[in-house]
């Protein structure tokens, strides 16, 4: 049914992320898919990496080490932002045509009335792509 799973990770914020992931790495074992792990960074310095190479690098390892064993091996995309906070979903809409990715397994948060106003990353990407987008709660 899906031929390619894209899963945005920030490196940053693993923990957060646990629960999408294992639900991401199980929908590619069942589907028999491949997994395309996408992060956004910035050129500056952060906690994660100094820069978008060694962001890269990191984000590579992460895939190869986490991505489930179903014979298509894990691909690994980077883009760079000057504010990635701002710039999140027109990236990750970039990113799913770009990875040609049928379906979307991302992470979000409960809902809170701030969401009529600022929307979540999941409902804004949700409601601006045609592939199927599973948002994954904590």
């Amino acid at each position: 049914m899906f031929k390619k799973i894209m899963v945005p990770v920030d490196l940053a914020h693993l923990d957060a992320l646990e629960k999408s992931l294992t639900v991401a790495a199980d929908m590619a074992r069942h589907y028999n898919a491949p997994l395309c792990y996408v992060g956004v960074t910035t050129s500056q310095p952060s906690e994660v990496a100094r820069t978008p190479e060694e962001y890269k690098e990191k984000l590579i390892k992460f895939a190869s080490e986490h991505a489930p064993d179903n014979g298509h091996p894990p691909t690994a995309a980077v883009y760079n932002s000057h504010d990635p906070v701002t710039d999140l979903d027109d990236i990750l809409l970039q990113a799913i045509k770009d990875s040609e990715a049928d379906l979307v397994v991302m992470g979000t948060h409960l809902p809170h009335h701030i969401d009529a106003i600022m929307p979540a990353n999941g409902s804004k990407v949700a409601s601006h792509t045609n592939v199927s987008v599973f948002l994954v709660r904590p």
